[in-house]
């Protein structure tokens, strides 16, 4: 018996270890399989992998040379070999610049400095809980990073007559970087969430209440007023007085020290400008050295579930910012496990994003597996999530797809100094397909403006015109119909056409050959509109 129970100990132990030195997407898609209580469906082929991952990690399809030469390949690494270069490409860091825009920014403005701050973080793969200390605190005497600044002064605006909404910028810090939506905790413990009171908003509040934005400068920052005693409040059912310091939510509160009169500020005032220093008792300094920390949890996880979010289609815990007891993740072990190794790994973005592409949960087929009686939940992840591309996401495609990306890439294109066309058509498709200001882009929202958009701009139709190299002009070059539709499939759709698709394009040209080129434009219009080029599968 002594031998037996020893050797199940260490059959235990050998168990733990080999499963430890598993590679992390092997010990996620263990337990999303383990949960899944149906069959998965089987892997993506080579095509919708291609396209999808270019999409998640490059923020745009791939190109006709690009898909060729990975459908060509043979080598039996060949994905992480294709993951591993986008994320080092300098696409990546574009496609991260746009979309983390949109997340915290939620299109509520734009502005050169924030967006060369981003894309320069993600270039360098900064860590997030870097990233965060500089955008909740940021540093005007830093130029690589005086930019962050943007996050705050663009709430801290004034809109006529209104006053600075400083409850709704506690609200973003809280939805953005914790996962917690505190608003309608401002004026008494939330109704319905019993996890979210309201000393969590005003504590929270306390630490950005007395910011504002300088003036004296031509670039976003930030100034702070001294802050010398608590915030008193009281919720409106329960008349009872109460007050608190800054306080992370769910945390402990500081103390608000106190200073003799003419010492609050640590730096001596300049008497040419309006501004008179960083006060010695700073809340934005507590709150950037206190809010992204390895042990505070929600803001650990709020991370890892955006994080999914992009890649996956859905968030462990969904929505985004309603993180809670009673809204638990859909799989915890594995929110728990990306959580844990996130901080093991130092907040690495670009090594998250690698894990999550090598999964088989993020390289499913969107098709469902045979089988099943009816269509699984999204949150059992047994197959791909079709999400909608971005505006971002499609402005890039469209141009790679007619071939008129090198049109709108000169050397004046990058987040600091756009290219006057391609802001121009970017501006029109923000217009076109993006949520409105302040409106967070995490569900399809259709829309008929979008829908006729690619129909009757007059921009998007002179891309299907015959050009400079570009494929109505490449697919006029060829003398057969059946190349023309290969051509048109791989470029638009990043796949072969089916011998249908081949015989139906056939017939459409077969009468036309006066208005060859007006046909082939019909056929690009007709890909890039359809809902397989509108969706990342």
């Amino acid at each position: 018996m002594r031998v037996g129970f020893f050797t199940l100990l260490t059959l235990v132990v050998v168990a733990s270890v080999t499963i430890a030195d598993e590679p992390v997407h092997s010990r996620v898609d263990q337990l999303i399989e383990a949960a899944a209580g149906t069959s998965v469906a089987p892997p993506s082929d080579d095509a919708e992998f291609l396209r999808r991952v270019f999409l998640d990690l490059a923020g745009c399809i791939p190109s006709v040379s690009e898909a060729r030469a990975f459908f060509s390949d043979s080598t039996v690494d060949k994905r992480t070999a294709l993951i591993d270069r986008l994320l080092a490409s300098p696409e990546y860091a574009r496609r991260m610049r746009e979309a983390w825009h949109v997340q915290l920014m939620e299109r509520a403005g734009d502005h050169e400095e924030w967006s060369r701050y981003l894309e320069q973080s993600f270039a360098t793969n900064k860590p997030w809980n870097q990233l965060v200390r500089e955008i909740l605190n940021p540093d005007p005497d830093q130029e690589a990073t005086r930019g962050a600044a943007f996050f705050l002064t663009k709430r801290l605006e004034n809109y006529g007559q209104q006053p600075v909404d400083l409850p709704g910028l506690t609200r973003d810090v809280g939805r953005l970087f914790l996962g917690v939506d505190l608003q309608c905790a401002q004026c008494h413990d939330h109704l319905f969430i019993q996890d979210y009171k309201q000393v969590d908003f005003q504590g929270l509040h306390t630490f950005l209440s007395h910011t504002s934005i300088r003036t004296d400068l031509k670039y976003p920052a930030i100034a702070e007023k001294v802050i010398d005693k608590k915030t008193e409040f009281m919720s409106v059912f329960v008349k009872e007085p109460h007050a608190t310091g800054p306080r992370l939510p769910f945390g402990a509160e500081f103390d608000v020290p106190a200073f003799a009169k003419g010492e609050e500020f640590a730096l001596v005032p300049d008497r040419k400008v309006n501004f008179p220093g960083k006060p010695k008792f700073s809340p934005l300094g507590i709150l950037a050295e206190q809010l992204p920390t390895a042990t505070n949890k929600p803001f650990v996880r709020n991370i890892v579930n955006r994080l999914w979010f992009q890649m996956l289609g859905r968030g462990l815990v969904h929505p985004l910012d309603l993180q809670h007891g009673e809204n638990p993740a859909s799989h915890p072990a594995v929110l728990d496990l990306l959580a844990d190794e996130f901080v093991a790994h130092q907040f690495d973005i670009k090594w998250l994003l690698r894990e999550l592409a090598l999964s088989r949960a993020y390289q499913r087929s969107s098709i469902l597996p045979a089988g099943l009686e009816r269509e699984p939940l999204p949150e059992k992840y047994v197959v791909a999530i079709e999400k909608p591309l971005s505006t971002e996401q499609l402005l890039w495609s469209v141009l790679q797809a007619t071939g008129e990306l090198h049109r709108f890439q000169t050397p004046t294109e990058g987040a600091a100094k756009p290219n006057p066309q391609l802001e121009e058509l970017r501006k029109r498709f923000v217009a076109a397909f993006a949520n409105p200001p302040r409106d967070p882009e995490v569900e399809f929202a259709p829309s008929v403006k979008a829908a006729l958009f690619l129909s009757h701009d007059a921009r998007v139709l002179d891309l299907l015109k015959p050009k400079d190299g570009n494929l109505a002009a490449q697919m006029l070059a060829e003398s057969d119909h059946a190349k023309r539709c290969d051509l048109l499939f791989i470029t638009v759709l990043s796949r072969t056409p089916a011998n249908e698709e081949v015989r139906a394009m056939e017939q459409f040209l077969a009468g036309r050959a006066d208005q060859l080129d007006q046909a082939l434009g019909q056929m690009i219009w007709a890909l890039i509109s359809s809902t397989e080029f509108c969706v990342n599968h």
